[in-house]
Parts: structure tokens; C-alpha cells; sequence
């Protein structure tokens, strides 16, 4: 029986599918164990080594793995149930099956050894990215790098090396050849076309066809960036975020600019490098404009946080008459678009930092804001003091049972009276 590949689609005509495990437990005792009968199938149809979700099992189990290739048995110590490993599949096929963009199947790992990174590639939408490596899988998975990976570097070496015979067969036995072989008039069209070829590699023709290729190819072939420094991705980074403001194209662009910031592993500067080129005097609006943007690298990242109060600093020393004595109300702004979190501003307040204006600018920026943090202050004290005095009235309110009306009534329950009250009353009346 196949079930769908993703098993969060209920539609019975999807087109991925995979058999569903069959497990069999072998042995007693200390040497019971669980076979995976049909791993080769599941992973022929997840297009990964049968190794790698066996793999995944054992860490997901803390068990150990044994794999025989040469006799299809995929075992997993201990006994376990078909229905466990099959959720635990789901996990397998969620973390390094699905591409991340269009939850589609047919994906592609790309393993490098040397710089320890595990890429994933789709051949649905064209998403390319980095895996979190910090599974205990990744480290199985860059020992052993999928075979399919090996095998296209063998093709490419013999499509090399087939290019350089017939270039020396075309240049030292090519007379020879040509007496002992009849070969039809298609092949010397080809060597021509090779000529032709070779004649295109100018530095006009090699920027024609850069043109050619698509905004999204170019940014699979930065692969170095992260060997780069931090300054160096920055500045990439921020030429992109530019190129997609000059274009016109960055209302839309809130997803490439994120993922591109995740490729170069800026995330936490993003907001930094926004606010410089998103914001200036006309901030209050252009905070609508650009929230979205913002909250894809703000939303429950307090050091992003911080980096987009740097950049509001920044942005004040620029528009210094215009934007400082409107600090609180654009720090509001902030607030109440949730880009910034309570705790994140009131931290902030406590330390005048001089790490992007001098000391006499920040304490005027914190003079400035001064209303709104003692504003958020006030606002926690007084959430804080109604919950206290709601929690004495539930004391205060007693249940009393009318046998009449047999049912239950509220009655607040007036404190009691002290000695004091009762012989003041008691005078009174006298």
C-alpha cells in the first residue's frame, strides 16, 4: 500500500508517492532489532540512500544502525513498531526532503565535504539553500555524501577528458584517422561549430551571456560568499537590497531580501542595513510601507531588534532637526507594529551606547524617548496591579447556596468588622 511522500496532503491523486515501512523484528533479549524490509523502495521514492533515513531513525531513538547494502537489510536495534517509524519518516521527510518554498519532493542534496555545508537544491521552483546542520544526521550525511553527488563529478571529468582527446585526435592523428575511418560530412559540421565555439570567449561574449542569465542563477553561483568575511557579506548584501529598491521591485522582494540574508548568514543585521536605505525623514509612513519587510527578520529576533534601534539611531544623526524631536512618537511606531518588543526597548533605554552616534546624541535620543519608555513602564505597573486587585475580589466573592431558588448565587462578602468599629458604633448610639 504507497501513502503520500507528504502526508500533510489528504488528496488521494497526489503524485508522490511511497510505499508505506514494513517492519519486522527479529531476535530476543539483548539482540532483538527492528529490519526496515522495504528501506530500498521508501528511499528509491524520497530519491535519498536508504542510509540516511535509517540513519535518522537511530538518532531519533538513540539507537544503534546496521546497514548490509549488498543484501538490502536496513536495521534499527531494538524493537519498534511500523507506525512509530512511519511518523518518524514524516520528520525525516519534513527536515531533508521538502523543499522549504513549495513543500515539493523533488529536491536534490548537494554535499561539500570540505566547507562542512549540506545544500538543497528544487527542481520544482528553483529554490536553492543551505540545511541546519545541527541535526545529528548532517554529521552521517557529510561522511557519507550521496552517490548520485560522486557520480555526476565522474561524468563531468569524463566529458573533460573526452574533449581533450579529440582535441589531440584532432590535431595530431586527425590525417591518420581520416584514411582508416569513412566518417559522414556531420562530423567536420561539428568541428566547426567547436571553432565557432572557441571564437565566443571574449569578455564581451562571456558578459552577453551573464546577461542572459536569470536574477536567480546568478545568486546559485555566489557559492564563496560565506568564506567571506562579515563586512564583505554586508556589503553584498546591501548591494542586493539597493539593486531591488533601484529596480522598483522592492515592495515585493520582502522573501528574496530574507533569504538572501539567510544565505550570506546576516539575518540579525538585516534590519540594520534596511533602515538605512527603507528609511528616512518620512519614517512614520514608510514604517507601514516597509512592515512587512521588517517583521520577516524582527518577529521574535531580539538581537535583530537591537540592530533596528542602531539603525534608528543612524537614521536620527541624518535627519537630526527633523527626527529627533519626534523620537518618541516614531519609537511608538516601532512599538505598535511589533517591531520591537517591550523588554528590547526598555533594556535598550537603561545604557546610552555609543556604538553607531556619538555619547551626546544618544543621550539626546534617550532624553527624547524618555516619555515613551516611562509611558511603557506605567503601562506594565498598572497591567500588573490590575491583575492584584482582581485576584482580591475573586477573594472577596463567597458562593451561597438558596434553597428557594435551588440555584447558585454570586455574593460579595463584606469584610469583617474589627473591635474598634464595633464599640465606635456602640458609642454613637449611646
Amino acid at each position: 500500500m504507497s501513502v503520500n511522500v507528504n502526508r500533510s496532503v489528504s488528496d488521494q491523486f497526489y503524485r508522490y508517492k511511497m510505499p508505506r515501512l514494513i517492519a519486522k523484528v527479529e531476535g530476543k533479549g539483548n539482540g532483538i532489532k527492528t529490519v526496515i524490509v522495504n528501506m530500498v523502495d521508501v528511499a528509491k521514492a524520497l530519491n535519498r540512500p536508504p542510509t540516511y533515513p535509517t540513519k535518522f531513525f537511530g538518532c531519533e531513538l538513540g539507537a544503534q544502525t546496521q546497514f548490509d547494502s549488498k543484501n538490502d537489510r536496513y536495521i534499527v536495534n531494538g524493537s519498534h513498531e511500523a507506525n512509530k517509524l512511519q511518523d518518524m519518516l514524516d520528520g525525516f521527510i519534513r527536515k531533508f526532503v521538502l523543499c522549504p518554498e513549495c513543500d515539493n519532493p523533488e529536491t536534490d542534496l548537494h554535499v561539500n565535504p570540505k566547507k562542512q555545508t549540506i545544500g538543497n537544491s528544487c527542481k520544482a521552483c528553483g529554490y536553492r539553500g543551505m540545511l541546519d546542520t545541527r541535526h545529528k544526521l548532517c554529521t552521517f550525511i557529510l561522511k557519507n555524501p550521496p552517490e548520485n553527488e560522486s557520480g555526476s563529478v565522474k561524468k563531468d571529468k569524463e566529458k573533460k577528458n573526452r574533449k581533450k582527446d579529440k582535441e589531440n585526435g584532432s590535431t595530431s592523428g586527425e590525417a591518420g584517422n581520416h584514411n582508416d575511418i569513412d566518417a559522414p560530412d556531420a562530423v567536420d559540421g561539428d568541428d566547426d561549430d567547436d571553432e565557432d565555439w572557441a571564437e565566443e570567449t571574449t569578455e564581451e561574449a562571456q558578459r552577453r551571456r551573464m546577461e542572459e542569465i536569470s536574477e536567480h542563477a546568478k545568486g546559485l553561483t555566489l557559492t564563496d560568499d560565506l568564506e567571506k568575511s562579515l563586512e564583505e557579506r554586508v556589503n553584498i548584501f546591501y548591494n542586493f537590497v539597493k539593486e531591488k529598491k533601484d529596480s522598483g521591485t522592492i515592495d515585493s522582494a520582502d522573501k528574496e531580501i530574507l533569504a538572501e540574508a539567510e544565505r550570506l548568514d546576516v539575518k540579525a543585521m538585516g534590519p540594520l542595513i534596511l533602515s538605512e536605505l527603507l528609511f528616512d525623514e518620512n519614517i512614520r509612513e514608510q514604517i507601514k510601507k516597509y512592515m512587512r519587510h521588517f517583521l520577516r527578520f524582527c518577529h521574535n529576533n531580539k538581537k535583530a531588534q537591537k540592530y533596528l534601534l542602531g539603525g534608528f539611531e543612524c537614521l536620527v544623526k541624518l535627519h537630526q532637526t527633523q527626527l529627533l524631536p519626534r523620537v518618541p512618537i516614531i519609537l511608538k511606531d516601532l512599538y505598535d507594529a511589533d517591531l520591537l518588543e517591550e523588554d528590547v526597548i526598555l533594556a535598550w533605554a537603561e545604557k546610552v551606547s555609543k556604538k553607531y552616534v556619538s555619547k551626546e546624541l544618544a543621550k539626546e535620543i534617550h532624553a527624547k524617548a524618555e516619555p515613551f519608555v516611562k509611558w511603557l513602564k506605567e503601562a506594565e505597573e498598572e497591567s500588573e496591579g490590575s491583575e492584584e486587585e482582581e485576584e482580591d475580589d475573586d477573594d472577596n466573592v463567597e458562593v451561597v447556596y438558596s434553597s428557594s431558588a435551588r440555584e447558585l448565587k454570586m455574593e460579595t462578602a463584606k469584610p469583617a468588622k474589627t473591635d474598634h468599629e464595633e464599640e465606635d458604633i456602640d458609642i454613637d448610639a449611646i
